[in-house]
């Protein structure tokens, strides 16, 4: 039935956000619906807030008060190529208490895109490296591109690698992503 899968988000009344979320996935699960609605998130980070007296408080604060995020299974409509979700499952959650539409022209719902959601940090994109500390690479992608290094330092909780190349005679650190740099193959 599904083709993909996309992010909407959903406007709601700021303060109701994680009510949504839970209605929304209540339905699903009363009606059987994963395979249309495949998630809901209420987008949120961690903050430290100092009190008065100096003390300090881990606070979960949310992101985008109002709004919450919610991943549909999409199709294409052949006669139009656009991408939407089904019926059912916009009529779910445009009639959610609480939400007070979607967001995009009219109301009418916009997916976002792939970078948006890497933006957000709603899905984390996981690169697996086959390199480590002290192993040859080439850089792949940037200002770099064919340039090759010592890889110093792999961080992927960061999606970074450090790589030393050769530049004017000196060692220089140069901090890339992840998918920027390859194995130097034998």
């Amino acid at each position: 039935m599904a083709d993909a899968a996309k992010w909407y988000v959903v406007h709601t009344y700021s303060g109701y956000e994680n009510k949504v979320a839970a209605n929304i996935e209540t339905v699903v699960e009363n009606r059987k619906m994963q395979d249309e609605i495949l998630d809901v998130k209420v987008p949120t980070e961690l903050v430290t807030e100092i009190r008065d007296d100096g003390s300090k408080k881990e606070v979960e604060r949310k992101i985008f008060p109002g709004y919450v995020l919610v991943k549909f299974a999409v199709f294409e409509n052949e006669d139009t190529d656009e991408v939407k979700m089904t019926d059912n499952a916009w009529y779910v959650v445009r009639n959610t208490r609480g939400v007070t539409g979607f967001v995009g022209p009219e109301s009418k719902p916009v997916p976002l895109t792939e970078e948006e959601v890497l933006k957000l940090g709603v899905e984390k994109r996981v690169i697996e490296v086959n390199y480590g500390k002290g192993d040859m690479v080439t850089i792949v992608d940037g200002a770099f591109d064919g340039v090759i290094g010592v890889v110093e330092n792999v961080d992927t909780e960061a999606n970074s690698v450090r790589v030393l190349i050769s530049m004017f005679g000196k060692e220089t650190p140069v901090d890339l992503e992840l998918d920027q740099v390859e194995l130097v193959k034998d």
